[in-house]
């Protein structure tokens, strides 16, 4: 029994397919088409307004260089929250729980960051790897350690959207035995349970879209240290 709690993180496949690869493609379907009317229904006007508001949230700390990348984060942001959010439909499978998906979204972007700013500006990119007024015995000591926590930028991110939509999708699965379970033997304490788990349910929508904006906002932040 154990073990089948942690079935729900499996890639599953059909016929030799990874069924991952639909549910990447499944969140552009969701999206509304623009039509050619000169008035939006209130799908798109609601679309617009949470895309508009998003990405002038983001790119306030940035420099106008940065801006190029409103683009790229605002699909980002969109395409995350559907993947989060399609774990908690029944009988869905989340990619995001997959540490290998998150890293392939993570890994790149912030390489991407860091190649721009060595390209830009070496030596302030450089620069971050000590800080001013160093002693010089602890300089080789803190050049060590400010690169193992640059390489541990990506790990970061994607570890800590993995953890975070693990935690939540077992927590409820958790809750939701223990309800099956209690509600021959006490119905009450079943019917409490069950409320727990949709105050619950409600939290990991929450936190689906929450860590979508982390995961968006920390690849913005390292985007400024290096424009």
């Amino acid at each position: 029994m154990t073990l089948s709690f942690f079935d729900q993180f499996m890639s599953p496949s059909l016929l030799g397919i990874p069924l991952i690869a639909i549910a990447l493609t499944l969140p552009w379907t969701l999206l509304p088409t623009v039509t050619r009317r000169w008035l939006n229904n209130r799908l798109l006007t609601l679309q617009g307004w949470f895309i508009g508001r998003f990405t002038q949230q983001l790119l306030l700390p940035l420099n106008l260089p940065g801006h190029k990348w409103a683009l790229l984060f605002a699909s980002l942001m969109i395409f995350l929250i559907s993947l989060n959010m399609l774990g908690l439909l029944p009988y869905t499978f989340t990619p995001t729980t997959q540490l290998s998906l998150n890293m392939a979204f993570a890994v790149p972007l912030w390489l991407a960051t860091v190649i721009i700013g060595m390209r830009n500006q070496p030596t302030h990119a450089l620069g971050h790897l000590l800080p001013e007024g160093t002693p010089t015995a602890l300089i080789p000591i803190l050049i060590i350690i400010e690169t193992i926590s640059l390489f541990i930028r990506p790990l970061a991110l994607g570890v800590r959207l993995t953890a975070n939509l693990t935690a939540g999708h077992l927590l409820i699965q958790l809750i939701a035995t223990a309800a099956f379970v209690l509600l021959p033997l006490m119905p009450s304490v079943a019917i409490l349970t069950t409320a727990l788990l949709f105050f619950l349910t409600l939290l990991e929508i929450a936190v689906a879209m929450i860590q979508a904006y982390v995961f968006v906002l920390l690849l913005s932040l390292y985007l400024q240290e290096n424009i």
